[in-house]
């Protein structure tokens, strides 16, 4: 394999990430939304991890021409690369890249532990009984709160604005949110939005997804789309406050399409552009990982016979 196909081949992985958000908001569509909440999450997951040993597969290249390192490297042969063109600014290039992804990604983990310890804290003094934990409050808010044990908590504000079937559709909501595990979902979505840029769209995707599986849940649950449909209206009229990113709650995402789309008739999932849609998440995903793994592996061949320890 010659050095210009293996950078096209690390090329790939950073490339391919750019069709997911196009390819999410399609699966959404003509799949089940807990079947596209999954294909795109575990799509956006693969291909991050593809382009993250891309960037790396670069800087290593990068950082082993340089003298110092190769000696570190124990190098007693030179590293066949590219030329230095292009390999140069794209080690520069994809280090920078790397610690710009880390440091987001740091301060993405920071702010959304310190917002979810607060929320378990006000769960903690709150009162209810079972998995319901009601808070007393004049901010109208209801979410999921994963942890050991699941929990929904309810503001009072909250309780006030809706009327009995609409809380129980409220709480139907919410359990679907803990039973699906949805946060692990919207978790992963979060990291990998901060390995690549193209990512940062499919968070709403996959959030959105996860509000239309636990509003199917709902309705399934209180029989009434028409009822499910208005206690969710009502429940975002009422304003909630800001919580967690990764605490799925019945008033976030965009309202009026989950409204509207309950307020349809039950969509079959159309099984042909269904299969399309899936088949093309996964031709995406499997040509990022092969490509990650071929340039990767020759890198990693490279380096051995510049170590000595291989036949070129």
């Amino acid at each position: 394999m010659t050095e210009t196909t293996v950078l096209l081949l690390l090329l790939l992985p950073l490339l391919l990430p750019c069709a997911l958000p196009v390819l999410a908001r399609r699966a959404l569509g003509r799949l089940d939304p807990v079947a596209a909440l999954w294909s795109v999450t575990c799509c956006a997951v693969l291909l991050a991890g593809c382009s993250l040993a891309a960037l790396g597969a670069f800087v290593l290249i990068g950082v082993l021409g340089l003298p110092l390192f190769a000696t570190l490297g124990e190098l007693v042969h030179p590293l066949r690369t590219a030329s230095d063109l292009y390999v140069v600014p794209a080690a520069v290039a994809s280090a920078g890249a790397l610690a710009g992804s880390g440091w987001t990604l740091v301060r993405s983990a920071l702010r959304q532990s310190r917002a979810f310890r607060a929320a378990r804290a006000e769960a903690a003094r709150g009162s209810g009984a079972g998995d319901l934990c009601v808070v007393d409050s004049p901010h109208p808010d209801a979410y999921a709160l994963p942890g050991r044990p699941h929990r929904v908590v309810v503001t009072t504000a909250m309780l006030r604005g809706l009327d009995g079937p609409e809380r129980e559709v409220l709480l139907a909501h919410e359990r679907a949110h803990n039973a699906g595990g949805h946060h692990v979902a919207l978790a992963a979505a979060e990291l990998a939005a901060h390995c690549h840029p193209a990512l940062r769209r499919v968070r709403a995707t996959v959030r959105l997804a996860a509000e239309r599986a636990a509003d199917e849940a709902a309705a399934a649950a209180v029989g009434d789309r028409r009822l499910t449909a208005r206690a969710i209206a009502r429940a975002a009229l009422a304003g909630p406050t800001a919580r967690p990113g990764l605490l799925p709650g019945a008033a976030t995402g965009p309202v009026p399409h989950r409204v509207q789309a309950l307020l349809a008739a039950p969509r079959t999932p159309r099984a042909r552009a269904g299969r399309t849609v899936a088949a093309l998440l996964a031709a995406c995903t499997a040509l990022s990982c092969a490509a990650s793994a071929t340039a990767t592996a020759d890198v990693h061949h490279r380096v051995e016979v510049a170590q000595g320890e291989e036949a070129p």
